[in-house]
């Protein structure tokens, strides 16, 4: 296909379309591919990268609603990472550091609104963009190659795939999103609580040492959020099966 087909196909997934069929048994087998990602260990090696790119466009998109200066993100093959960016003050740098944990659970739930009420095409295109933009500015070689693949997906399932396929897999991928948050969110309160050797990684931890509000409080506001982006995407999900 010619550029200004690709460019077509592109322009033709800004317009609403018909959200996927969800039944009790398809919303099913959804739900368990998406556990089946977020939780057997040997894929939970893989998925977590994803987990970690989330979390570290957390960051950089905090940082940037905040006027800060981007200088690089790193990822790793551990499921590791970090964003460099230059703040102005105390509190936007706060505001960057608390969206990481959060963000995969509130991308999760934004991604399952917008498959239940026709938007697929819009969050497909919207999130292919921003990947692609992400490129600028990772800073190691495995960080470009987890992206890449990431952007290869994302336009793929855009330019390749009908909106009800885009649906479903929107919907899986929302869930599995959510259940990763949670476990990534988990695995930080255990540093907390058992592996305190550990602590200069997590972001609850570097809050506490820049405002001097305890790291329990933060751990508790991550919950939170990632409780409130479980109801909302279970809200809507059970919107589109009493459809």
């Amino acid at each position: 296909m010619e550029a200004a087909g690709w460019l077509g196909v592109a322009t033709r997934q800004l317009a609403r379309q018909a959200p996927p069929e969800l039944t009790p048994l398809a919303l099913t087998l959804l739900l368990a591919g998406a556990l089946m990602l977020a939780v057997p260990p040997r894929v939970w090696r893989y998925f977590g990268v994803y987990i970690t790119v989330v979390h570290e466009l957390g960051h950089a998109a905090a940082a940037l609603m905040t006027g800060q200066r981007l200088t690089g993100i790193r990822i790793r093959l551990n499921q590791s990472g970090t964003t460099h960016t230059l703040a102005r003050g105390r509190w936007p740098a706060v505001w960057s550091a608390f969206w990481g944990y959060p963000f995969p659970a509130v991308l999760g739930a934004a991604l399952v609104t917008a498959a239940t009420t026709g938007w697929q095409g819009p969050a497909l295109l919207a999130g292919s963009v921003v990947v692609v933009l992400t490129l600028l500015f990772i800073r190691n070689w495995f960080g470009v190659l987890a992206v890449l693949v990431c952007a290869i997906a994302s336009l793929a399932l855009l330019l390749l795939c009908p909106a009800g396929v885009q649906g479903y897999v929107l919907v899986a991928l929302g869930a599995a999103l959510l259940v990763g948050a949670l476990r990534a969110w988990g695995n930080v309160v255990g540093v907390h609580m058992r592996r305190r050797s550990e602590l200069p990684s997590s972001d609850a931890y570097w809050l506490w040492r820049r405002t001097g509000v305890p790291a329990a409080v933060w751990l508790l506001l991550m919950g939170a959020v990632l409780a409130a982006s479980g109801w909302a995407a279970g809200a809507a999900l059970l919107g589109a099966l009493q459809a």
